[in-house]
């Protein structure tokens, strides 16, 4: 906080605390920037009429520094213009006195979340960077919200998790996520418990001696040690068969495990994630799956949303598949109207997202018409919609840059708006004229 008057700095500094803040003030900007860098994880807040160094100037040098910084400024000689040319200028607020200690105290909240999450994403960013192969969680419905704040919780705990999720909800991208935010650096290994046959179940997982069974000429390393340091990721775990449930669950107690044929104890430094789309607990009143085995993998629970319950993800999640599947195949992204958005938000989609994913493929192989007829195969859209003409291939051209811009730079507005070359306002009318949620 920058203020040269030493009064009003200090009941300011003072009313912030109060608010709970940590507050670093300071007289002159020229004092305060030595402080301030591309990784602060506070805000700015400083008077625009200083004695040296104005907060105008002070406001371009820390957007050179970081564009994204909240910086909020305070003046008692504000004016239209100062307030529209400080807030072209990367200001995140504008506020003049004489304002209230509730107006400060709620703009530095919203500003300090802001900056949170900036940071937030950034993290992840760099993080995605060095693991290129981790899928995104896509959305911003209230769900996916929980879902990030469960995996950034803890995803660092090292804790077991079983993970519960209908078909296609995306159950090995949590796992994965949840194997980033550990921290991790051994190998994150999959396993489909349900794709072994039972007969070489143990040797895949556990690892066997040589001449443990017919045809073991060498010792093999199961998957299990192959991901010491790492993270296993058990799907389907309904489908492991009983006896080997006793053995896992042995490893999960005592985190040593033996091979096939072996005796030696062999330490065991793997974090475990199970998933599964059947009620274990169902599975093991009736004798089907170990109880114990459910309540030592069970302290920690995750339950994924369908996506019937979360449709207002649907066009981000169509936007970033097509997208996808436009690369994969060298194909040119589809055209579709909002009308056909409404028609796929209304769709149950039993196969959730993987389902969408593969409805992605099909948009953009042309073997669904988006234009012509609605896609659960009913009739066309209005003839008034006019998809082919060139007005209307424009808009969607706009809708698909506009809706890129945005998942690029996690839909913060400001951001988007200075990647397209538009006013900030214009990006918004934009977004309500084509009914884009962000």
């Amino acid at each position: 906080m920058i203020e040269d008057e030493q009064a009003v700095r200090l009941a300011t500094t003072q009313s912030l605390e109060l608010g709970g803040f940590e507050v670093s003030a300071y007289a002159a900007l020229e004092q305060a920037l030595p402080h301030i860098h591309a990784d602060y994880e506070g805000i700015v807040v400083s008077d625009v009429r200083l004695s040296g160094m104005s907060g105008l100037e002070g406001l371009e040098k820390i957007s050179a520094l970081d564009k994204d910084l909240p910086v909020i400024l305070i003046t008692g000689h504000g004016d239209v213009r100062m307030a529209v040319s400080a807030m072209r200028s990367g200001a995140y607020d504008f506020i003049e006195k004489p304002f209230s200690a509730e107006r400060l105290s709620e703009t530095c909240s919203r500003a300090q979340e802001k900056r949170r999450l900036v940071l937030e994403n950034r993290q992840l960013r760099r993080t995605l960077a060095r693991h290129p192969a981790t899928p995104e969680l896509i959305g911003q419905s209230a769900g996916i919200e929980k879902l990030r704040q469960f995996i950034r919780h803890i995803g660092p705990t090292q804790a077991d998790v079983l993970i519960h999720g209908a078909t296609g909800t995306g159950k090995e991208v949590v796992a994965r996520q949840l194997h980033l935010a550990s921290g991790r650096t051994g190998e994150f290994v999959a396993i489909n418990c349900g794709a072994l046959p039972e007969s070489v179940f143990e040797s895949e997982i556990f690892g066997h001696e040589a001449g443990a069974f017919t045809g073991a000429q060498k010792r093999r390393i199961g998957k299990l040690e192959y991901a010491n340091g790492g993270t296993v990721f058990l799907d389907e775990i309904e489908s492991m068969p009983l006896a080997l449930q006793v053995k896992l669950l042995r490893v999960l107690q005592e985190r040593k495990l033996e091979r096939l044929g072996g005796n030696a104890l062999i330490d065991l430094d793997c974090r475990i994630i199970a998933a599964t789309k059947a009620d274990l607990l169902a599975l093991a009143a009736q004798n089907q799956f170990r109880e114990d085995l459910y309540f030592r993998l069970a302290i920690v629970q995750l339950a994924l949303p369908r996506l019937q319950d979360r449709r207002e993800d649907i066009p981000l999640l169509l936007a970033h598949f097509v997208q996808l599947s436009a690369q994969r195949f060298a194909r040119p992204v589809p055209a579709w109207t909002p009308a056909h958005i409404q028609v796929w938000q209304q769709k149950d989609w039993p196969g959730n997202v993987r389902e969408l994913r593969n409805f992605a493929d099909q948009l953009v192989l042309g073997l669904v018409d988006p234009v012509g007829s609605e896609p659960d195969g009913s009739s066309p859209l209005p003839a008034n919609t006019a998809p082919d003409s060139l007005p209307r291939q424009l808009e969607l051209m706009e809708i698909s840059l506009i809706s890129e811009a945005l998942q690029k730079h996690q839909f913060q507005v400001a951001a988007a708006a200075e990647a397209l070359g538009i006013p900030k306002k214009t990006l918004y009318d934009k977004l309500k004229k084509y009914q884009i949620a962000l």
